[in-house]
């Protein structure tokens, strides 16, 4: 049994493959689906059926014939094409406008991002293992030191957190590639310190290579990133995966920021009850002597 398809790419092959086999009704769909990638991405299944000449029903058997429990979940394989291959926000909303036909005002988009992000906060919680949250504040504690690496839409979130651990006193560096010195950087690097790397798809190249250089090093590596198929989830020793809101093509970072926070606040507390461990010791010696 061939297995759901996980990308575009993937579905575009077995699409490919599956052709010559397929109902005339079906390869009618197939011709229209991948000759018009941006539509399908954003338009209702009726508006799709309607463009492509066929009922509801056959884009919906379509996409169960692929592995799909309804179209809109192969819908998003399109959306997440788009997101990969329109870095550009200006091409992303003519994209959304040629697609959908709208022009949405910006009081509907605010309650529609506030809507999507509310969503995937309620999901957060119950997303993240407390065993792998546990174990990140092991390694974070355990460190002398906190490297932080995000690039690009994920250099907010490693930024962010980079700020909150200097608060709470941790000493803490970001890394930048400032000058293009990720190498140097990373060379700076000790093994007792951490790194935690921020990357979601389609995962900058400059993120793989410091977690690639930090595992080769030995170095506590903890990721946050959107899939346990990431690439970086497989080498690191703590993998945190977070769920973005996605709105029109555009997705967020309040999940991440929150999860940040999170780990940034727990580990303060961890330090907090660790100096009232050290001072309530030193007292008790010091009753003793």
């Amino acid at each position: 049994m061939n297995q759901t398809p996980q990308d575009f790419e993937a579905l575009e092959t077995r699409i490919t493959a599956d052709y010559p086999s397929l109902s005339r009704r079906l390869q009618q769909t197939a011709r229209f689906l991948l000759d018009h990638p941006q539509e399908v991405a954003f338009a209702t299944v009726a508006k799709l059926a309607e463009q492509t000449g066929v009922t509801p029903s056959t884009l919906i058997r379509f996409a169960n014939h692929f592995g799909f429990s309804g179209f809109s979940e192969m819908q998003q394989l399109f959306r997440s094409r788009l997101v990969d291959e329109l870095p550009n926000y200006n091409e992303r909303i003519r994209a959304v406008r040629s697609a959908t036909g709208e022009t949405p005002d910006s009081t509907q988009l605010l309650w529609e991002f506030a809507e999507a992000n509310r969503e995937v906060l309620d999901q957060l919680p119950g997303r993240i293992d407390p065993r792998h949250l546990e174990r990140a504040l092991d390694i974070f504690e355990q460190a002398r030191a906190i490297h932080v690496m995000g690039a690009r839409r994920s250099f907010v979130v490693a930024s962010y957190m980079t700020y909150a651990l200097h608060h709470i006193d941790k000493r803490t560096f970001l890394v930048n590639g400032l000058g293009g010195m990720y190498g140097e950087q990373i060379r700076n690097i000790e093994p007792q310190d951490a790194l935690l790397v921020v990357s979601f798809s389609p995962y900058a190249q400059e993120s793989r290579e410091v977690a690639d250089e930090a595992r080769k090093r030995g170095i506590p590596l903890v990721v946050i990133t959107d899939s346990n198929l990431s690439p970086l989830s497989r080498i690191a020793d703590v993998s945190l995966v977070v769920h973005e809101a996605e709105v029109k093509s555009f997705r967020g970072l309040t999940a991440s920021l929150c999860l940040t926070q999170t780990l940034a606040i727990s580990l303060g507390v961890r330090q907090d009850k660790a100096r009232e461990r050290c001072a309530q010791q030193q007292q008790d010696d010091e009753e003793r002597a």
